[in-house]
Order: C-alpha cells, then structure tokens, then sequence
C-alpha cells in the first residue's frame, strides 16, 4: 500500500503550553480533505489522549501520520520512555500514573488509553524501558 500522505510532528515533555496543538493540526489536515466528522472525532479523541500521554509519561515524543491510497489512516506515536511498566493495569479504566502537577490541571483520569483503543479501528501497542510505540488505524466506514 502506498502513501499518499505522510505528516511528522514533534511533542516535547512536560508542555503544557503546547498540548494538543499536533492534534488540532492534524483534524484540521484531515478535515481539509473531506473526512466524515464521524472519523475526525475519533481521530481526535485518539491523537489528543496519545499527545496528553507523550507530555505526561514519557521524554516527549513523535506523531507521524500516513494515509493511504485506500484512505486508511494511520498514526504512529513513539517516544523513547520510560516505558509502562504494566500494559494491563494501564488499560483498566481509571488507572493512572500521572503527576500531582498533571492531576492539578485536570489530566491523569486514567481514561486515555481505553479510550484510544475505544475509537481506533485498530490499536496496537508495544512498550518497554526503551519506550512506548503506539499505532493506530482509521477507516471510513
């Protein structure tokens, strides 16, 4: 399959200031390209809770977005750690890891991740003390 579209976006750690603007600049490209709002609420619900997660949990991080020639999709999220220690506890609604600081200002409800697999067509994540990789697939129905 081949790529029609390729994006790459950098999240830096601890950026508040800055968060959710990769997201943001992602639904505007999709919706300037015709997207059914049902696709781009999910894919912002998605990329929004990944980029909340690489400022959050991780060093920071990347976005890179692909579509496809069959109009698939596809968003990577990388960072180079710390890594989840428990993958399975950290996809039980409600169980989180944030910082008090995170907390204060309302993130860490421990909602991210089964909302991202929620909303995804496909979910798949890998993690270790080397990192986290998270990639995702959208398809308009």
């Amino acid at each position: 399959m081949s790529t029609v579209l390729h994006e790459h976006y950098e999240v830096k750690p601890d950026d508040f200031a800055n968060a959710g603007k990769a997201s943001s600049a992602i639904k505007e490209q999709l919706k300037s390209l015709g997207l059914s709002p049902a696709v781009l609420r999910r894919v912002a619900v998605a990329t929004y809770e990944c980029e909340i997660n690489l400022i959050i949990h991780a060093n920071g991080g990347t976005i890179d977005m692909d579509i496809e020639e069959d109009g698939t999709i596809r968003l990577v999220f990388q960072d180079t750690g710390p890594g989840i220690a428990d993958l399975e506890k950290a996809m039980t609604p409600g169980f989180s890891t944030a910082s008090e600081k995170a907390r204060a200002m309302g993130f860490g409800a421990g909602m991210g991740l089964p909302n991202i697999k929620r909303v995804s067509d496909t979910f798949d994540i890998q993690s270790s003390e080397e990192g986290t990789r998270i990639e995702l697939t959208f398809v308009e129905s």
